[in-house]
């Protein structure tokens, strides 16, 4: 008698309908941290000061810092829910089927989806060490307002040509795997309409490239003006 395949949360179907819900919402969150991260451009004391005030903002707001609860859980659902499926996928195909049909049914990107995963994860957690640890717990100076100053903090990291190329090659990553997962997402959810879903996912796609492309450009703001003009 077959068996129900289960995981994190039930069957694969609902598996891939968590990845859908989790992957839309870290979507919004990365458009959120990006709208914070454009006042790295304003140069001087004055973008020094607003930074480390929107800092202070998202490190001590209550509802700001249920949210960030919620997005850690949401990468971590993500995540497990991730290496599951692509577990899953593996162990129901044959090898030589998918070696031989892949490249003709499927984009770069949905066939290294799990790739693109684990460098955008392992991205995260260097990330995070870099900035969320060293905000939280490490020996940051205060600015001229009295708060943390996670602005020269996050300069300095990006004067190192290593860490900002690391950056740019883990962002363009995630872009790939955005615009896949994006469009596949409200699939996976039903939103599937003959006149609606071609403009879904032209619009994914190019929120998927759109996004980072802001990423990429602060990164290249900061290592290559900023350091001149501020430090």
């Amino acid at each position: 008698m077959a068996t129900t395949s289960k995981g994190l949360f039930g069957s694969s179907l609902a598996r891939k309908y968590w990845m859908a819900v989790s992957g839309l919402f870290l979507c919004s969150f990365l458009v959120g941290h990006l709208l914070g991260n454009l006042q790295l451009f304003v140069s001087g004391e004055e973008g020094k000061l607003a930074f480390n005030e929107y800092g202070h903002f998202m490190t001590t707001f209550p509802v700001v810092k249920i949210l960030s609860y919620v997005t850690y859980g949401a990468i971590f659902l993500h995540t497990v829910d991730g290496i599951m499926l692509a577990l899953q996928n593996r162990a129901a195909r044959p090898v030589g089927y998918v070696k031989e049909k892949q490249s003709a049914n499927a984009s770069w990107a949905s066939r290294k989806m799990a790739l693109l995963g684990t460098l955008t994860l392992f991205f995260i957690v260097v990330h995070m060490k870099s900035f969320w640890y060293e905000m939280h717990y490490g020996a940051l100076g205060l600015d001229a307002n009295g708060n943390k100053d996670l602005w020269t903090l996050t300069v300095t990291a990006f004067e190192q040509w290593w860490y900002a190329a690391f950056y740019v090659v883990a962002i363009t990553g995630l872009a790939f795997h955005l615009s896949h997962g994006a469009q596949s997402a409200f699939q996976t959810l039903g939103v599937n309409h003959p006149r609606y879903t071609p403009i879904i996912k032209k619009t994914m796609t190019a929120l998927a490239w759109l996004i980072p492309a802001g990423f990429v450009a602060v990164a290249v703001f900061l290592y290559v003006v900023q350091p001149g003009q501020n430090l």
